[in-house]
């Protein structure tokens, strides 16, 4: 599958983590010893004792992996470069549990850039999940914050999880659908 792979890893630090897909955030333990089993959009799925953790692309470094640099604006970037980077952004959240990135999935409805006039935009998404009871929900929307917060010039990031409408498969991207073989 794509983005996957089941190297070995021992934590080089103290690390958190957060269990899939209870979305509860813990502390792996500098020496634990486990497995990668999706490197994907920066951030990594590791396997370790039956439980799968998310590890934050900034805490790279505890796996022994580079830490993934903020994307770069050209200097005098309109509300439109943004927002294009946005979009590229949100493409590196993936699903811990599909190797898909939320927009491919069809999860971003709305994505809205707004000037504050002192060089500063705020931004607002409105995002789904692909089950209104996933323990991920708040993973992702974290996620999505935490890529969109590091974009120079984005001083504020509102990211609401909406359930109206509902998802569905249709929403994916063909590529998507392709990918995870739901045609």
């Amino acid at each position: 599958m794509f983005g996957h792979t089941n190297e070995p890893v021992t934590l080089i630090r103290d690390v958190e983590a957060v269990i899939i897909p209870v979305g509860e955030t813990v502390t792996l333990n500098e020496g634990t010893e486990g497995f990668i089993t999706q490197a994907l959009g920066g951030s990594f799925t590791v396997y370790v004792e039956g439980n799968l953790f998310r590890v934050s692309g900034t805490d790279a470094d505890a796996l022994g992996k580079e830490p993934t640099p903020p994307p770069s604006v050209p200097e005098d970037a309109t509300d439109e470069d943004i927002a294009s980077v946005i979009w590229e952004q949100l493409k590196t959240c993936y699903d811990p549990e599909i190797p898909v990135d939320i927009v491919n999935l069809g999860l971003v409805y709305r994505c809205e850039v707004t000037p504050l006039g002192n060089g500063e935009r705020s931004v607002s998404v409105d995002m789904t999940l692909t089950a209104p009871g996933c323990g991920m929900g708040d993973v992702l929307v974290q996620d999505a914050r935490e890529k969109i917060a590091v974009i120079p010039t984005v001083s504020d990031v509102q990211v609401e999880l909406v359930f109206d409408p509902p998802w569905n498969v249709g929403m994916m991207s063909e590529e998507a659908r392709l990918q995870t073989g739901m045609m």
